[in-house]
């Protein structure tokens, strides 16, 4: 890339935080991190690998701890325990803390931290969320961000940039969640792999930074690295509402700007649409999905709860005089402390009660199988970023993905319904010129570290890893998966599997639960093996327990047809080798229970493992992708191991 070339808004970013490589597409590069965030269910896991790296302070210019997944604290102390470690930690280590009951992570990131033009680390895969307001914002896993935190830079291959051109105005009743499902109809849940989707041109300016956010925090679906928008004066209004205009930069790309593939969207042409179950790229107009009879309605989620959307229910609610349909359970679940206040200040909180929804905390909840479970075989609209079968809670649900316009219509007549049969005027809604703001629950680290005590419940338990890769590994096929398998079928979410995410021995037991419940007492009793996969494995979730869990089983070479980046990125860290088939037909010669002989040899970028089924006495050839830095992780048996042998060589050449 030339020195004076003009650059896009990403391209920006990335070269003032380029620590490593060349902005060429696919290239290893390594990046600065300013912030980082994490969620509860990862970042207890986070925090455990910071404190094994033995750095006294955080090396970032902002990091921030969120509890927003395990604030129920049922089946007995564990989230309790979670909570206080997370806290003590935080405030020992320089680190802030909001509490539970706060907020989402991403929704209160966007209100009060992210900033324009800062890189953003989280251990969360909808992190992305803050490129509304103009942060380069990767979701990551939990030791990713723990390495971020002690100083190093963040390692990914330079994505290309998709220049997507935003035309026209949304006609009514179409919102920003029909903007991201028109991008998951037109590339499904892989065709943003390798890829930040920058959204630009006159359309942009028709969008709040909420608006901008939604679409930012759903592009995880299509698996893009990240999304971003450019910062302008929509979003020093809204920075300025949240009393944070100070910390506003204006951020554009420069004229004649190219992006490495381009995208059109006209606005106008836009009409209200959903994603039919399980997957969010399964698209349709609602209008085409006639009779659909509905249990349940949710509205919230990090893609769905900012203020603009849920007055935008309450205002439906309000003009047709309606109530809840009596054969619906429906309920809202605000994005934050601060738009649940302002809900009070102007009375939207009284029209949601007096029609009929549940008020749920301010939390994720639902969207991760955390309450307000769907029925069996039931049907649940919600306003959330997945579908991926049981992550609701319940196995059997069908669950549908809609914006809050469509939920709110649908509440009121029982059936999935297009808002714009309501008949209504248009709603024409304006963010607040000054947000409530009262950051009472999140709390600054402490001036003398020296003064806190870490407190760990029983129940935190850390499994550290440093076994390298094997030049050959001998294994049975634990189990055989298809296309597109998610994080959430590899180690499951819900009430009763989240509150154990600090601790290994116990959540690795549900390990493909719901696929193959007896994969753990196979893994056991065969003393590890191979899993293969087809194309996109490990989509979804950012968790690192779908890698840390099959590794403290003894997996150690996952074999598939490709993988989604984060997950790949995590079993690298936790010593499992990602090999993908040189030849995709080779995956229908294995099966489940066959014998595999996989002859590494010396790894090295690029080479090939000579992979034998000794069962079917077949013969052919896997090739990882990994970067000169990975081979060397992988030989150290794990990111720890590799970051001990850089600190020892350090020491040993007297740096």
């Amino acid at each position: 890339m030339s020195k004076n070339k003009p650059l896009n808004v990403a391209q920006k970013i990335i070269k003032t935080h380029l620590v490593e490589g060349k902005m060429e597409p696919g290239e290893p590069i390594a990046l600065k991190i300013d912030q980082t965030l994490t969620q509860d269910a990862t970042g207890t896991m986070a925090y455990l690998h910071f404190e094994n790296m033995g750095v006294p302070r955080v090396q970032t210019e902002f990091s921030i701890s969120y509890v927003d997944h395990n604030t129920l604290q049922i089946g007995g102390p564990n989230n309790a325990n979670d909570h206080i470690y997370l806290q003590t930690v935080a405030a020992k280590y320089g680190i802030y803390f909001s509490k539970a009951g706060n907020g989402i992570c991403h929704q209160v990131h966007l209100e009060r931290f992210a900033q324009p033009g800062k890189t953003l680390l989280g251990s969360d895969s909808h992190t992305p969320t803050a490129g509304g307001i103009g942060s380069l914002a990767i979701g990551a896993g939990g030791m990713d961000i723990a390495l971020a935190m002690a100083g190093e830079p963040f390692h990914l291959f330079m994505p290309k940039i998709v220049g997507v051109h935003l035309k026209g105005k949304l006609q009514p009743f179409v919102t920003a969640k029909d903007v991201i499902l028109e991008m998951l109809r037109r590339v499904g849940v892989k065709g943003g792999k390798g890829k930040i989707f920058e959204y630009y041109g006159e359309g942009v300016k028709t969008l709040t930074v909420p608006e901008r956010a939604t679409i930012t925090n759903m592009g995880t679906e299509t698996g893009a690295t990240t999304s971003i928008f450019p910062s302008d004066e929509i979003t020093f209004a809204f920075m300025k509402a949240q009393a944070r205009e100070h910390q506003w930069r204006p951020l554009q790309a420069d004229p004649g700007a190219e992006y490495d593939e381009y995208m059109e969207i006209d606005l106008s042409t836009l009409e209200p649409l959903v994603a039919l179950p399980h997957s969010p790229g399964n698209v349709k107009p609602v209008r085409e999905v006639k009779n659909l009879k509905v249990h349940q309605v949710v509205i919230g989620s990090c893609t769905n709860s900012s203020y603009k959307d849920l007055v935008a229910v309450a205002e439906i609610f309000k003009r047709t005089g309606a109530k809840v349909h009596p054969e619906v359970s429906a309920a809202i679940a605000p994005g934050s402390r601060q738009i649940l206040l302002q809900l009070i200040e102007e009375g939207y909180y009284e029209v949601f009660l007096k029609a009929g929804f549940r008020i749920l905390e301010s939390a994720c909840g639902p969207c991760i199988g955390m309450g307000f479970n769907p029925p069996s075989k039931g049907v649940s609209v919600r306003t959330f970023n997945r579908n991926f079968e049981g992550r609701s809670g319940t196995k059997d649900a069908m669950v549908y993905l809609v914006s809050p316009e469509t939920a709110a219509a649908t509440a009121i007549t029982g059936y999935l319904t297009d808002p714009r049969d309501l008949g209504l005027d248009p709603i024409e809604i304006t963010l607040p010129s000054r947000f409530v703001i009262d950051d009472t629950m999140i709390y600054a680290p402490a001036v003398d570290p020296d003064e806190v005590e870490v407190i760990k419940g029983p129940n935190i338990k850390y499994v550290a890893f440093y076994d390298p890769v094997p030049e050959k590994y001998e294994g049975e096929v634990l189990i055989k998966v298809g296309d597109n398998i998610s994080t959430d079928h590899i180690l499951p979410g819900g009430a009763s599997i989240l509150p154990l995410r600090s601790n290994i021995p116990a959540i690795s037991e549900f390990t493909f639960h719901y696929l193959d419940p007896t994969f753990v007492q196979r893994a056991k009793e065969k003393g590890g093996g191979i899993i293969v996969g087809g194309e996109n494995y490990g989509q979804g979730s950012s968790r690192e327990h779908a890698a840390i869990a099959p590794r403290y089983l003894g997996v150690r070479v996952v074999l598939t047809k490709s993988f989604a980046r984060i997950h790949r990125a995590n079993l690298i860290n936790f010593g499992i080798l990602p090999l993908t088939f040189v030849n995709p037909e080779d995956y229908d010669k294995i099966e489940q229970g066959d014998r595999l002989e996989v002859i590494i040899g010396d790894l090295k970028p690029g080479s090939k493992a000579i992979v034998k089924n000794l069962t079917k006495n077949l013969e052919f050839e896997a090739v990882n992708d990994l970067s000169e830095r990975e081979v060397e992780i992988l030989k150290s048996g794990g990111i720890l191991g590799y970051i001990k042998r850089k600190f020892e060589k350090k020491v040993a050449a007297g740096v």
